[in-house]
This record gives C-alpha cells, structure tokens and sequence, in this order.
C-alpha cells in the first residue's frame, strides 16, 4: 500500500494525541464521577459533529512535548441542535490544563472564529492557571494578553465551571454572557494555595471561590448544578433561546400543547389581599409556553427574578420583583441583577417584560455602602440605551423611582396594568406619616382620611383614564395581550435585529 509508513505515524500521533493524561488519569476521574475533556465534548455536540482544530498541539518546549497531549486544550467545532458552535474544552489530566503558548493559540483561533463567522462559542473549564516556564515563551503574553479577553457580544459566549478554576478558567468565566458552574468548581484570581500562604491561614477553596460564594454574592454564576451532565444540558438549554449572532433573531420553537390553560387559573396563585406575598416565578410560568421558564441568577438579587421564556415559540426576557423575597424591595444586588440581564437580551434581540410589584429601592446605611445610587443610574443608563421592544405590567404597588426602572414613564414601547394596581410616589402609608406627621394610632379616623387622599388617582383605572397605563387587564388575559403586544412591536423593518448600543457593557461589574 502506498504510504503506508505515513499512515501508520498518523495513526500513532493520533492515538497518542486523544490519550490526553494517561488511563490512570482517567480512570481517577471516572471514579470521582467526573467526565473527561473527550467525554464533554462529545455530550456537548450532536453525534458526529465535532471536527477538532489543534489535535496535536504540544507544549513548545521539546522537553515537555510527550507530556502535553492537544497541550491539555480540547478545541474545535460541531453542531449543537443543528446550528454550528465552537468549544474550548479544558483538559485537567495534562498539567492541570494549565495556560501556555500553544494552547493560548487555539483558544484564540475558536473565539476568533466565533465572532467573525458568526456562531456561539462555549468553554468548559477547569485548570490550575498559568503554566509555568512554558508561558515565558510568549513572553508573558505581553504582546496580546491585554486583547485577549477584550469582546463585544457578536456571538454569544457560554462557560461551564467543572473543576478547580483560575487563570483563563476564570477570566472566561466571567467574559461570557452566561456561566454554569457545578457544585465543588472552585473560581478565584489565586489557588487556596497561594491565598493561604499570601495571608498566612489555611482558606479552603470552597470559602475562596466555591459555588455559593458566586450564587449568593458576586451573582458570577447564573445556574449551579450537581453534575458535569447537568452543566452541559444547562449550556445547551441557555443556547436555545439565543441567536447564533446578534445580527439574527432567536429561534422559533414549536409551542407545546395546553401553553394557553394555565393562564386561566392564574388568580389562584396571586393574593386578592396586598398584605400576602406570593412567588411572581409561579405567575410568569402561569402564561409562557409550557416548560419554558429558564431563570438566571436564582440566589443573587432574590427580591428580583431575571428569567428567559418563550411565548408563542419566542424567546422573551423577563425582570420581575418577587415580593416573596424583601417584599420586592431592590437592593443594589438586584439592581445589578437587572441591568446586566438587560445588556443580555438587548444584545441577543430577545424582546423584554417588565412585571412590577415593588415598594421601592432598599434603603439605609448599608444599601449605601453597597453603591446602590450608582447601580440605580447604572441600570437606567442600559435602560434608555436599549432598543429591543419592552412591555410593562404593573401587577401591584409600584412606588417611587422604581416604577421609572422598571419600566414606565415613556422607557418602554407599552404599559398595561392589572386592576389590582397602585402606583404612587411612595407607600401612601409612609408619605402619610412623612408629609403629615401623623401615624395611625394617633388618631385612627384622620389618618384614613390622609391615607385616602394619598392613594387618590394612583389605581390602574386611575392610570388608564389619563392614558398612564394603556389597558387594564384581568391577569387571566396577560399570555394573549403579551402574544399581541410582543407581535405588534416586532422589529419587522430590521427583521427582529435591535441596535446593539449595550454590546461592550462589562460582562462582570457588580
């Protein structure tokens, strides 16, 4: 057979390439329930997709080179539900997936492709972080690190954070638009190693970066999960309510049979009394398409819910106030909360709803150590800048400044709101005891005639009767106006595309 020596030297380079660290290695891993880099990709993509880009990348320093199979980087391209996507796999077995000059170039090469063709990309990381001396070889990445992770959101970029992760493991966390992580990943600048020695105590990954750390308080992580499986499952449920590229829409998905009945007993899960809390994520389910309620950032900014959906096949954004957690009240958290959510679907074309019941911003000396003045003026600066149409529906109170960031006041394309409304400056219990001076037990019978007249004109009829609010509607009504309402502002001259003025915003400012 002609060739025959080649064939056999490509099939050895081949095997020994896909070996990655060794089957004691893997076989650890296996153990630890863990999937390989090899095995993450192939649960990623549609069977038979995947072409890899870089296969027999090594270190480049010879003496390393048998050591570093792909250079611990699994990269390359394939379909996932059909449409195409690029991946950067992190490879633990060889040096800890450690950052080198090799690998760093394939990592660019795929992020690269992303944004010029046109497709998302999605990392799946873990790695001890730089690897050193084989990084000296670029210098330090002096002559392009600063670049490197610079992006505007052309093609959106998913992360799943499967393991230990510092170095590139985390800036590409944090640089994509949405971030799994699963239980027992650990995210940080530095190992608990080095944070141990730099502080002189012993701090366990967990306390430094673990997943609660970035669920509950640096809100880095959207979704946490149990498993490796349920990370990637996750990415690939995030990816079907996007566009491939800003410069298309979302797609269009069939809308499951019965998405239309659990609107109708929508009343049995919202309170007729204003005292009673109730959980706003039953009521969005109540009238999306069945099963389609997706939420992001569930632990971080509670008092507010952030959640992608699909109504009549659409993807749709929601920010809601949840009055089950600090009454709705928004704290700098939420804040954050809704504006990086904004920047989300204004940079994907995803349409936004905005459901108020809110008392107004969290107050008092520690909402101001937190910022929350310049979160609130944050979160309207992306508010007035972006220009996927936005529908209102004020569901309850809605007080104060908060009814202007949570869309009203000419912010958004329609405003509709349930009988149940109430909109004013402030509670009209507090102005009461503010502007009058006066608190119900002192005089019970002047303090309902001030009530009375500080809740005077504030009532969806009220609203409507000046043309405040648009329509009043019977909350069962709220999927077939939002299926009208979202028809009608459809951006039929860009073909559903939006102006993109959110797509440098930080991916991770809080």
């Amino acid at each position: 057979m002609a060739f025959e020596d080649k064939i056999k030297e490509h099939e050895e380079r081949k095997k020994r390439a896909t070996a990655m660290g060794g089957p004691d290695k893997l076989e650890r891993r296996r153990d630890n329930g863990l999937l390989n880099a090899r095995e993450r990709v192939d649960y990623l993509y549609d069977t038979g997709t995947f072409r890899e880009s870089g296969l027999y990348g090594v270190s480049y320093i010879p003496e390393m080179r048998d050591q570093t199979p792909t250079d611990g980087k699994v990269t390359g391209f394939g379909d996932v539900a059909g449409r195409k996507v690029g991946v950067v796999a992190y490879d633990f077995t060889v040096k800890g997936s450690s950052s080198s000059y090799t690998n760093n170039r394939k990592m660019s090469h795929i992020k690269e492709m992303g944004t010029k063709r046109g497709f998302p990309v999605v990392f799946m990381t873990e790695s001890t972080g730089v690897r050193m001396p084989d990084v000296m070889g670029e210098g330090m990445g002096f002559t392009d690190e600063g670049r490197r992770f610079l992006r505007t959101r052309t093609a959106p970029w998913v992360c799943a954070q499967l393991g230990p992760c510092f170095g590139s493991a985390a800036w590409h966390a944090v640089c994509s638009d949405f971030n799994v992580m699963r239980k027992g990943a650990v995210m940080a600048v530095s190992s608990p190693r080095m944070v141990s020695r730099a502080v002189g105590q012993e701090i366990s990954g967990e306390d430094l970066g673990g997943w609660r750390v970035h669920a509950d308080h640096t809100g880095f992580a959207d979704v946490v999960v149990d498993t490796d499986e349920e990370a990637i499952d996750t990415v690939k449920k995030f990816l079907s309510y996007m566009p491939s590229h800003q410069n298309e829409a979302p797609p269009v998905m069939p809308v499951p049979d019965g998405s239309d009945d659990a609107c109708k007993s929508i009343l049995d899960l919202f309170p007729e009394s204003a005292a009673k809390v109730y959980d706003v994520r039953k009521i969005i389910q109540a009238f999306v398409d069945t099963d389609s309620f997706f939420e992001i950032k569930a632990r971080f900014g509670r008092s507010m819910c952030t959640a992608l959906a699909r109504i009549d096949g659409k993807s749709v954004g929601f920010i809601a106030n949840n009055p089950q957690f600090k009454g709705g009240a928004m704290d700098a958290q939420a804040c954050t909360k809704a504006t990086s959510f904004l920047v989300l679907c204004d940079s994907y074309n995803i349409p936004i709803v905005f459901l108020q019941d809110q008392p107004g911003f969290l107050i008092g000396p520690e909402a101001e150590k937190q910022g929350i003045i310049g979160k609130i003026i944050n979160w309207m600066n992306a508010m007035l800048q972006t220009t996927v149409p936005k529908v209102t529906i004020i569901m309850r109170k809605s007080y104060g400044r908060g009814f202007i960031n949570m869309g009203a006041a000419n912010t958004v394309e329609e405003i509709a709101a349930w009988w149940s409304a109430e909109v004013s400056f402030m509670d009209p219990r507090s102005a009461v005891a503010v502007v009058h001076g006066i608190e119900e037990e002192d005089d019970p019978e002047r303090y309902q005639e001030l009530l009375k007249e500080m809740a005077r004109d504030g009532g969806a009829y009220d609203l409507a009767a000046v043309y405040g609010v648009k329509e009043v509607l019977d909350p069962r009504e709220t999927r077939a106006y939002l299926i009208d309402m979202l028809d009608i502002h459809r951006s039929r001259l860009s073909n559903g595309i939006g102006e993109h003025k959110l797509e440098a915003w930080p991916t991770s400012y809080v």
